[in-house]
């Protein structure tokens, strides 16, 4: 039995992301992300402006006509949604905390890839796999999947994204699109698992952040917790040289995620939780279109 609050999250996540998908999303989704090739259709005459290339020899010498060959894209992907689901997703100085933007944003890919006949699969990770849901079809799917989010009760606290890649390495046996949500805090051990999992993978890593995380408040004396790991520090927020020092920290961590995220060659996007998700998304889309445009 799902409580009440529950499903009322799941609702309004529905009515909100399901409208987005269909209105903002789903279209550049289909052009930035391709299918598994192109199958054969069927023959039909030849019209001007048809490729040579693609007359069929053969039935056009019995029909004694010309008839070329049609191909349709063979649209059906496997998405899967690996989400960080750690201790400090439940932080949130904004209303919310990330977790609830995590399944927004989850459940806006979601709603966007089954608009294409898509299937959509989810690992939730911690420090350990917390829990796998197989690829399927569907609206009733896709729900199911953002319940798993909301609903978890994660056994582990900290972050290990090398499980969670290991892992879709597994169970995905073909090329899917694996979008990687999480906040990237307190783990910087992945490339090499994120080096494999890109080489067999469409893989995009998804940021969530909070604006706290990136700038310390002046609120004077603070007692700060490190969800994970459950350690306390007192900070006085007031000294500017402290500020400076946790800013300085958070950049450099910043620049060398995304420099590993440039290496590998891998299309990236953050998404904070004082701004739309919206946007950020539709931007890493046409930015992807642009590209196949111009290598083709």
């Amino acid at each position: 039995m799902i409580p009440r609050d529950l499903v009322k999250k799941l609702r309004k996540i529905e009515i909100h992301t399901a409208r987005l998908a269909n209105d903002q999303l789903a279209g550049g989704y289909h052009s930035v992300f391709k299918g598994r090739g192109m199958a054969f259709a069927e023959v039909r005459q030849y019209q001007a402006g048809d490729d040579v290339r693609f007359i069929d020899w053969n039935v056009s010498a019995r029909m004694n006509d010309t008839y070329v060959k049609v191909f349709t894209e063979e649209r059906e992907m496997t998405v899967m949604l690996v989400v960080d689901l750690s201790a400090s997703e439940r932080f949130g100085s904004v209303a919310r905390p990330k977790v609830e933007t995590v399944a927004e944003v989850a459940a806006l890919l979601a709603f966007s890839a089954i608009k294409n006949n898509d299937r959509v699969g989810l690992i939730l990770f911690t420090d350990r796999v917390e829990t796998y849901v197989p690829p399927k079809k569907g609206k009733g799917h896709v729900m199911r999947v953002i319940a798993e989010i909301l609903g978890a009760k994660p056994q582990g606290t900290g972050t290990d994204l090398r499980v969670a890649l290991d892992l879709l390495g597994g169970v995905a046996r073909r090329r899917s699109v694996a979008f990687l949500i999480s906040d990237f805090i307190a783990d910087d051990r992945y490339e090499r698992s994120l080096r494999i999992a890109a080489a067999k993978h469409d893989l995009i890593p998804v940021q969530v952040t909070d604006p706290r995380e990136e700038e310390l408040p002046d609120i004077g004396l603070a007692l700060l917790e490190d969800l994970e790991s459950g350690v306390l520090v007192e900070v006085d927020t007031s000294d500017p040289r402290v500020r400076s020092a946790y800013a300085t920290m958070i950049a450099k961590a910043r620049a060398k995620r995304e420099q590993t995220f440039r290496r590998l060659r891998l299309d990236h996007v953050t998404v904070r939780t004082n701004e739309g998700y919206v946007r950020p998304l539709i931007d890493l889309f046409r930015a992807r279109q642009s590209r196949m445009k111009r290598y083709g």
